[in-house]
């Protein structure tokens, strides 16, 4: 390239850019005016189960027409996306941390602008009662927190939907022999139930969370007898007239922990209530179930070999005199065993007459059935299918029939009606309490404590009220 070629592009370069710094000058650009966002911050706490509303306050928008769009980010499930002016949701996911995001969308000009929060998840269910009842036909789950306070119709704020009908049982599931680890929250109704995590209140991701999945191999029906918690966090009881019992052979953590294998093999139909005796002496386990066969109107042995173990009447009667365990005769009532050892059977004959057998056991060997009593009980006007009972250690029974409750002591057969008032409400449930002071009474919409100790009949603690309907059944944690 010769010199004059050379001075000639320079030239024109020079121009080019002396135009183009002339062109930029030439142009005025009006950027859009961000959307100021206040009143939002980097982290929420949200107790589940409780209300989440998030509420900014957005300016220098001049007109335009702006939408809010929330997502709320879940890592082991859908990301949840709401759109409004506020952010408003019953928060029903797992007491974790969750990332979140605020869209400001100006749809005016199609600018989005993104804010990031946290939700910290948490739960109100470490400490307080667990409450199951029914209202209008509808079973309903509530919570009560330790300040007295009242989650009511939890269940259906959470799922979205009702709970299986006509309940019978609430059950906090314990493993005694792993230093009491919580498995998580049972819910038994008459033809199924649903288990749900004790700190969430969700379906327990961990294991089967509805009674029918909870069987090996279901039943093509179900319907509950009774049922019981075991103290290795587990199920046992009567369905379909057969005993099952939740496995216990695999880690705790395991999905198949608890789940029910085929009933106790044997030539039975079982009456619901039964007993359970459960205890520890120098570091052995004795576990045993008396139950009662309503077809042959006889007593029957179980034993917990790694599960519920059917002994029918495999055991010796040291006396038929009183009465005969294995042809009784009567249908069952109510079976109660105190402290252990004493057993009442209230049974009733085809007169319509009550009776009380009174009896002990040796189910843990050599398998012995001794018969106490029987006589005709004292206050049969006390007993219908709506009657509630609770035996005590100090070796009284409680029974709740009406609207009041009395304390029935077998020793002299005093009968003796608990002097706190009850609103003049039908009762719907008795409890005693874990260290035997108090008697939980619950009525419509109210849960009564009374204190039971030494020398007390009943006198007044504490209520708590604003249950939704009838109380069917409670747990403390």
């Amino acid at each position: 390239m010769n010199i004059r070629k050379l001075t000639l592009l320079m030239v024109s370069l020079a121009m080019l850019l002396s135009a183009c710094h002339k062109d930029l000058g030439d142009y005025d650009i009006n950027m859009p005016g961000t959307p100021q966002v206040t009143n939002l911050d980097s982290v929420y706490m949200a107790n589940v189960g409780d209300s989440l509303i998030i509420k900014p306050t957005i300016s220098n928008v001049d007109g335009a027409e702006i939408e809010l769009q929330w997502r709320i980010s879940v890592i082991n499930g859908p990301e949840l996306n709401f759109v409004g002016p506020a952010l408003r949701t019953i928060f029903g996911l797992e007491a974790k941390r969750y990332q979140a995001r605020l869209t400001v969308y100006n749809k005016t000009n199609g600018m989005k602008y993104f804010h990031n929060f946290f939700i910290e998840g948490a739960t109100d269910f470490a400490a307080g009662t667990a409450v199951l009842s029914i209202e209008d036909g509808t079973t309903q789950l509530s919570f009560v927190k330790p300040d007295g306070s009242v989650q009511a119709r939890l269940y259906r704020a959470i799922h979205g939907e009702d709970l299986p009908s006509n309940p019978k049982n609430l059950f906090l599931l314990r493993n005694r022999f792993t230093n009491n680890s919580i498995m998580g929250y049972w819910i038994i109704t008459k033809n199924g139930g649903v288990a749900l995590d004790a700190n969430t209140m969700l379906l327990n991701p961990k294991y089967p969370n509805s009674l029918k999945d909870n069987f090996f191999l279901a039943p093509d029906e179900i319907e509950v007898g009774s049922i019981v918690a075991h103290p290795q966090g587990v199920m046992m009881g009567i369905i379909n007239g057969s005993f099952y019992g939740g496995t216990t052979n695999t880690w705790d953590q395991s999905n198949t922990y608890g789940m029910f294998g085929l009933p106790s093999e044997g030539d039975y139909q079982l009456a619901s209530s039964f007993v359970m005796n459960f205890s520890q002496v120098n570091g052995q386990t004795f576990n045993y179930f008396i139950a009662f066969d309503k077809n042959r109107k006889q007593f029957l042995r179980f034993n917990f070999y790694g599960g519920p173990m059917y002994f029918g009447t495999q055991y010796s009667v040291n006396s038929t005199s009183i009465f005969d365990p294995i042809n009784v005769g009567l249908d069952l009532v109510q079976m109660i065993q105190l402290n252990g050892d004493d057993t009442f059977a209230y049974c009733k004959a085809a007169d319509g007459q009550l009776y009380e057998l009174k009896f002990n056991v040796e189910f843990n060997g050599p398998f012995t059935f001794k018969p106490q009593h029987k006589r005709l009980f004292i206050r049969p006007d006390l007993i219908n299918e709506d009657t509630k009972w609770q035996g005590a250690n100090n070796g009284v029974i409680y029974i709740a029939s009406g609207t009041k409750v009395y304390r029935y002591n077998p020793l002299n057969q005093e009968v003796r009606e608990l002097v706190t008032n009850f609103g003049g409400k039908k009762i719907t449930m008795i409890k005693i309490s874990d260290d035997q002071e108090s008697l939980m009474v619950g009525t419509e919409g109210t849960i009564y404590f009374v204190n039971i100790g030494v020398g007390q009949y009943g006198t007044f603690i504490k209520k708590i009220e604003g249950i939704p309907g009838t109380v069917v059944d409670m747990t403390i944690r």
